[in-house]
């Protein structure tokens, strides 16, 4: 006799561990940025990946998935994992050179890219509305990067990189979603991602003062808590209910930004966050790579 499924959506309790997630990610967002003024983007992601797989690592333990880590999906282990850092140089650079705010809205982009991504990679159609929506997202981008109006900052393409190449790591995770389990996808990312940034050290290595490595280590452990807040937060309700909120990291880093550094955002700013947010949010909800993928489909920070 089949057993009666016991699943109870609870967007309440859901939406409160992901917005403690997205606040969580801001203040990572803010040590990011502190660290930045003594080291180079190279260290700070790779201590960012190292300290949080010293700390996934007991977690994968005691889980232990089906199967154990051995997989079928290396190659597309390997696409996230290239994706996901890419992501992750470009995300750390913006918060160095920009606002904190302005390097959160960039990074949040991604859900616009997801459609294109997955017709292009997957043939997944693309419904009217999400067009319509992805259009609106690309007017708030517009209004962000503000080109021809004497306030343009290139890096701010760089951010604009990082949502792209999130974008890309979440439809790899969408590929891999229904044979790997997410534990596992979070382990190989943290294994992969920490042997390919440690390449860069060979040219980039500096000797942090004794103030900055418990700084190193609170990234990785801010990275973490992040990821199983959210990861809780997707596991009591579906993840067109409580995805939403994960914008509210722009809020957070807004006002943290505010708090340190005095940063300030104009109008025209928030008119194109408020149509970037908009757009994600119609996207998120039609989009099966987020249905699917959840809380694994988060490559930053």
């Amino acid at each position: 006799m089949p057993q009666p499924n016991t699943y109870r959506s609870q967007p309440l309790t859901g939406a409160v561990f992901v917005l403690s997630a997205s606040l969580v990610f801001a203040i990572l967002g803010a040590v990011i940025k502190i660290v930045s003024a003594s080291l180079s983007n190279e260290m700070i992601v790779f201590f960012r990946n190292a300290c949080a797989l010293i700390f996934i690592l007991p977690w994968v333990w005691i889980r232990h998935p089906p199967g154990g880590i051995r997989t079928r999906c290396f190659q597309l282990h390997l696409v996230r994992s290239i994706a996901g850092l890419a992501a992750m140089y470009c995300f750390f650079y913006t918060i160095a050179k920009l606002q904190l705010s302005e390097a959160f809205l960039l990074v949040s982009t991604a859900p616009l890219f997801i459609p294109m991504i997955a017709y292009a990679w997957m043939r997944e159609p693309v419904a009217n509305n999400v067009r319509g929506a992805i259009l609106i997202g690309f007017v708030g981008i517009v209004m962000i990067l503000k080109p021809g109006f004497g306030m343009f900052q290139p890096v701010a393409f760089v951010g604009l990189g990082s949502g792209v190449f999130a974008a890309v790591a979440m439809v790899s995770i969408r590929r891999m979603s229904a044979s790997e389990p997410a534990i596992r996808i979070v382990f190989y990312f943290a294994v992969l991602s920490s042997v390919m940034s440690a390449g860069p050290l060979f040219w980039s290595w500096q000797s942090p003062q004794p103030e900055i490595w418990w700084m190193l280590v609170l990234i990785g452990l801010l990275a973490t808590v992040g990821q199983f807040l959210l990861t809780k937060g997707y596991g009591f309700a579906p993840a067109a209910q409580v995805g939403p909120f994960v914008y509210a990291n722009i809020v957070f880093a807004t006002f943290v930004g505010w708090i340190f550094w005095g940063e300030t955002l104009d109008l025209q700013t928030w008119l194109g966050a408020f149509l970037i947010c908009i757009a994600g949010i119609v996207t998120t909800r039609r989009t099966k790579v987020h249905a699917i993928a959840g809380p694994t489909a988060r490559p930053v920070p």
